[in-house]
């Protein structure tokens, strides 16, 4: 049986950087605010629901509201949620 050839293969040579590094400064800890604001949002969020499932039909404006009282309570904790990912 014939043998194949040998082929040689030429050494890898990066491509010359044509940007100068930059150095990315260090996020520090989030501002306590921050946190105060992040649970808050998602506590009123849980508290909007459960006083509209216990007192919601006795209390003028969120018996106006309807069924739009689901969708603030959730949207307050989807924001207070979608706060923990900038959270440091």
């Amino acid at each position: 049986m014939p043998k194949s050839k040998v082929r040689k293969k030429t050494a890898y040579t990066p491509p010359p950087n044509r940007r100068t590094p930059v150095k990315v400064r260090a996020a520090g800890p989030s501002h306590p605010v921050y946190k105060i604001v992040m649970f808050g949002l998602m506590l009123l969020g849980l508290a909007w629901l459960v006083v509209n499932y216990l007192a919601g039909h006795k209390i003028d404006f969120m018996a106006e509201l309807g069924n739009w009282n689901f969708a603030i309570g959730f949207a307050l904790m989807i924001t207070g949620l979608l706060m923990t990912m900038r959270w440091r």
